[in-house]
C-alpha cells in the first residue's frame, strides 16, 4: 500500500493524518480523531469538555516492505452527566483503527488471530516475523483465546469417540456434529458420567454414532434412551478380522504338527531364528506355570499376583493364544521370494551377489535379510530329509487365508490346502468372517440373526457374545448411513494441532482452535 492509499484508508475511519515519516527504518503515522465530541461509555451522553490528552501507540500491517507504527493523540473528556459514576473517560476510535485497550489495529489483530488459529504459537510467531509482523507466541495464543466464540448449536446426529492426551495414561472425548461435519465439543476425560451429563444437556440428539466400547453406550442409554445408537462399521469389520486371527493363533499347535514342524531342529536355524526359538522356550516354561495355576481354577487376578505377569499375558495363556514360535511380521523379502528361488535354481548361491541382483530389480532391503534367507536355504538343501525349520507365523497364515487368497503362489497354495485339510474349523471360521464382511458391505441386516446362530458354536463365540450385547447398535450400523469415520478424521486433525503447540495444548486452547473458529477476513479500513 502506497502512502497516499494508506493516508486515505486511515482518514476514512475518522482519523486525521498529521504526518507520515520514516523513523529508524519504520513508517511512523501520527494523527488524531476528527470528531468534535465523544460519548461516555457508561451513560452514553456526549461531552465536549476535554480534560487532557495522551499518545496511543499501535502496530499496523507492514507497508512497502517496512514496519508501520501509528501514534494517535487520544483525548480524555469529562462526563457531562452529574449522576454518572464515570467522571473522566477516553474517546473511542473506530474498531478497525484502534479497538479499546488494543495495541494493534483491528486489521492487524485479525491477521494475528488468523495465524494463531492456523498454526498455533511458535510456528505462527516464526511466520509473522518473516511477514514483518513481529508477534510473540504468547500473544498469538492469548489472541486465539480472547476471540474464541462458543456458538450454540442443537445437533441431532453426533459422533463420539475418545482420543489420547497421553497414550495409555490420559484420554479425552471428542463430540462431532456429523451433519455439519465439525467438532462441537471436547471433554477433558472419557468417563461415562461426563458424557452422560453432556448428552442430558442436548436432548435433541436422535442418533449417536460411537465405537464398540461399553462406556459411551451405557452413558447414551441412560441419558437419551430414545436416541438410536450406531456402532462404527470399520471397528465391526476390524473386530471380525481380529477374531479370525485369534482363531489361527489358537490353532498354531495343530498347524505345526500338520506341516511336520512340531519339533524344531536348532542346527537348521539362523542366528535370528535361534534367538526367537530360545525366547519361545522361555515362554513355554512361563506358560506351563500359568496353566498349572489355571487348572486349579485360580482366577486370572490371583494368577497375576502370584506370577508377576501382566493381565494381558495371563489372559492370552489361559485362552491358549501364545503358540507362535517365530512371531515375525511379514518380511520385506516376501515379494521377492520367487525371484530368489529362480536365481538359486540358476546356480547363484552367494548371498551378497543375490542381494546385488535384487537391488537392480528394485529391492530396498538390507543385505542381511538376503543372507539370512541364503543360510536357511543352504542348510535345508544340505539336510533334505530333516524336519522343516520354520512354520509361518499366525499373522502370515491369516493373511494367506484371507486377503492374499486369490494371489497365492504354488507353495503358499499347498500350505493353505494342508492347513484347511488338517484344521477344518479354520475354514469354517474364515467363511463366517467373509460372510460377516459382505453382510456389512451390502447392508443386509436381515442376515445378522442367522449368522449369529451359526457362529456361536465356533471359535468366534467371544466375538458373537460382544455383538449380542450390543445388538441394536450393530444392526443400526448395517442399515444407517452414519458411522464414526468422520469423527476419526477430526481426531487426526485434533492430534495434529496438539503436536503443533509443543505441549501448550490446554483444553480451552484446543476448543478455541477447533470448535467453530471464526475465520477472520482482511477488510480495508
Amino acid at each position: 500500500m502506497h502512502r497516499k492509499e494508506l493516508r486515505a484508508a486511515i482518514a476514512a475511519a475518522g482519523v486525521v493524518i498529521e504526518k507520515i515519516e520514516l523513523v529508524d527504518g519504520e513508517l511512523l503515522i501520527t494523527g488524531h480523531s476528527r470528531a468534535e465530541f465523544s460519548c461516555c461509555p457508561d451513560c452514553r451522553q456526549p461531552s465536549r469538555r476535554i480534560h487532557s490528552r495522551y499518545r496511543r501507540r499501535l502496530g499496523d500491517l507492514p507497508s512497502l516492505g517496512r514496519l508501520v507504527r501509528i501514534e494517535l493523540s487520544a483525548r480524555r473528556f469529562r462526563c457531562s452527566e452529574p449522576s454518572c459514576a464515570r467522571q473522566i473517560f477516553v474517546e473511542r476510535f473506530a474498531e478497525d483503527v484502534a479497538p479499546t485497550y488494543a495495541r494493534r489495529t483491528g486489521r492487524f489483530e485479525r491477521v494475528v488471530h488468523h495465524l494463531g488459529l492456523a498454526l498455533g504459537g511458535r510456528p505462527a510467531a516464526g511466520l509473522a516475523r518473516r511477514l514483518l509482523m513481529p508477534v510473540s507466541r504468547d500473544t498469538l495464543l492469548r489472541t486465539v483465546r480472547r476471540h474464541a466464540v462458543r456458538v450454540s448449536s442443537t445437533p441431532t446426529i453426533i459422533g463420539i469417540d475418545d482420543w489420547a492426551w497421553k497414550r495409555g495414561q490420559r484420554y479425552g472425548t471428542v463430540i462431532c456434529d456429523l451433519e455439519r461435519r465439525q467438532i462441537i465439543d471436547i471433554l477433558p476425560d472419557r468417563e461415562a458420567a461426563s458424557v452422560e451429563a453432556w448428552l442430558k444437556a442436548h436432548p435433541d440428539i436422535k442418533i449417536i454414532s460411537r465405537d464398540r466400547g461399553g462406556g459411551y453406550g451405557h452413558a447414551a442409554a441412560r441419558a437419551l434412551p430414545g436416541a438410536r445408537q450406531v456402532a462404527d462399521r470399520w471397528h465391526l469389520m476390524e473386530n471380525a478380522s481380529q477374531a479370525f486371527f485369534d482363531a489361527v493363533r489358537k490353532s498354531m499347535r495343530a498347524i505345526r504338527e500338520a506341516m511336520g514342524a512340531g519339533e524344531i531342529d536348532p542346527a537348521l536355524l539362523t542366528c535370528a531364528e535361534r534367538l526367537q526359538y530360545e525366547g519361545f522356550l522361555r515362554r513355554q516354561e512361563a506358560d506351563a506355570a500359568i496353566r498349572a495355576l489355571a487348572d486349579k481354577e485360580m482366577p486370572i487376578k490371583a494368577i497375576v499376583r502370584a506370577t508377576g505377569y501382566n493381565r494381558k499375558t495371563v489372559r492370552q495363556v489361559v485362552r491358549d493364544g501364545r503358540n507362535d514360535i517365530f512371531r515375525s511380521r511379514e518380511a520385506s523379502l516376501t515379494p521377492w521370494l520367487a525371484a530368489l528361488d529362480a536365481e538359486w535354481e540358476a546356480g547363484c548361491r552367494n548371498g551378497a551377489e543375490l542381494w546385488r541382483r535384487l537391488q537392480v530389480r528394485g529391492f530396498r532391503g538390507s543385505s542381511r535379510v538376503v543372507a539370512e534367507w541364503t543360510t536357511r536355504r543352504r542348510r535345508n538343501d544340505a539336510a533334505p530329509g530333516s524336519i522343516p525349520s520354520k512354520c509361518p507365523s499366525a499373522r502370515v497364515i491369516t493373511r494367506l487365508m484371507t486377503m492374499a487368497r486369490d494371489q497365492l503362489s504354488r507353495s503358499d497354495a499347498i500350505l493353505v490346502a494342508r492347513i484347511e485339510a488338517t484344521v477344518p474349523a479354520l475354514s469354517v471360521v474364515r467363511d463366517l468372517v467373509d460372510r460377516f464382511h459382505k453382510m456389512i458391505q451390502r447392508r443386509r441386516s436381515e442376515e445378522l440373526p442367522a449368522w449369529l446362530e451359526q457362529a456361536r458354536p465356533t471359535t468366534l463365540a467371544s466375538f458373537v457374545n460382544g455383538l449380542n450385547a450390543d445388538h441394536e447398535a450393530v444392526a443400526a450400523a448395517i442399515v444407517e448411513p452414519w458411522s464414526n469415520g468422520q469423527t476419526e478424521g477430526q481426531i487426526t486433525k485434533l492430534k495434529l494441532m496438539k503436536r503443533q503447540m509443543y505441549g501448550r495444548a490446554k483444553l480451552d486452547l484446543l476448543k478455541a482452535r477447533l470448535i467453530h473458529p471464526s475465520t477472520p477476513t482482511l477488510h480495508q479500513m
